[in-house]
């Protein structure tokens, strides 16, 4: 009896969490739905519903809102990190789970230390480097400013490798296979669940970064924009009034792609988080 009183308190308790969890979501998508384009907070659900700012954001930019500039410059910007990210972490965790070398333990130390500091502190210094590079206010510098430290996330990837039995490649050494071919051809096979959960994260990271994303693109030309940048621009004192609930709606369509990536790999998702938690 007092199991199942126990369990039932819990799951209440789990319940009323989850509901004020989902109160913004389900607000912020109502809202998107709202016929009042302005913010209108005496309602929690609107008087009259449209999908025009559906409409709005996709099919009728404007100076304001270029939503399908901004959406494809993102993709890009997310897709490309998203690969050359992988590529990295899954290079550096193989080197340092499964090679060995002088400088490995020290260097695997400065490398977890280094991540302990936000990324915020060397943002001024990146941006006038970019700047005499001449790469602000453009996708290539944003790229690189997300994708040239990812390798430095290797250490759940690397207790995943860890995972794998070393008799495999010390077999595969003796057939005469590089370490180039045992990346390649069989640890990244086994390795599913812990990719996937890279990819995952190497998109996240450009996709919903605006801080970043801000200092770096000053243009004033919205087709240049990010999503971040250009739905935070709708929200200016000015512009709230006309663009709020086109602004929720893009809030909505931002999250489609990421919640179809999660229910899709959701499983591998998970696989990959406690198999890297395995070893450190």
């Amino acid at each position: 009896m007092k199991k199942t009183i126990k369990l039932i308190i819990r799951h209440i308790v789990l319940a009323l969490l989850a509901l004020f969890w989902l109160i913004p979501i389900i607000w912020l998508v109502v809202t998107s739905f709202s016929a009042h384009k302005g913010l209108a907070t005496n309602n929690f659900f609107p008087k009259q519903w449209s999908f025009d700012n559906y409409v709005q954001l996709l099919t009728r930019p404007d100076t304001v809102c270029n939503f399908p500039a901004w959406f494809k410059n993102s993709m890009i910007i997310g897709v490309a990190c998203c690969i050359i990210s992988t590529i990295f972490v899954l290079m550096v965790a193989y080197a340092m789970s499964c090679m060995r070398f002088k400088a490995r333990k020290p260097l695997m130390s400065f490398m977890i230390i280094l991540g302990m500091f936000p990324g915020v502190l060397s943002m001024i210094a990146v941006y006038f480097v970019l700047r005499e590079m001449g790469l602000t206010d453009s996708l290539l510098g944003l790229i690189m400013i997300y994708s040239a430290g990812s390798g430095m996330g290797y250490l759940i990837c690397k207790g995943f490798f860890d995972t794998i039995p070393i008799s495999l490649r010390e077999s595969a050494k003796l057939e005469g296979a590089s370490e180039f071919t045992i990346f390649t051809r069989i640890v990244i096979p086994l390795s599913k669940p812990i990719i996937v959960y890279t990819v995952i994260n190497s998109f996240l990271a450009p996709w919903m970064d605006f801080v970043m994303a801000r200092l770096m693109i000053k243009s004033k030309n919205p087709a240049d924009w990010t999503v971040a940048i250009g739905l935070f621009n709708m929200l200016q004192k000015t512009l709230i009034s006309e663009y709020f609930s086109v602004f929720c709606a893009g809030g909505v369509v931002v999250a489609i792609p990421i919640s179809i990536l999660f229910v899709i790999m959701q499983k591998f998702y998970v696989e990959g988080i406690t198999g890297g938690a395995v070893k450190g």
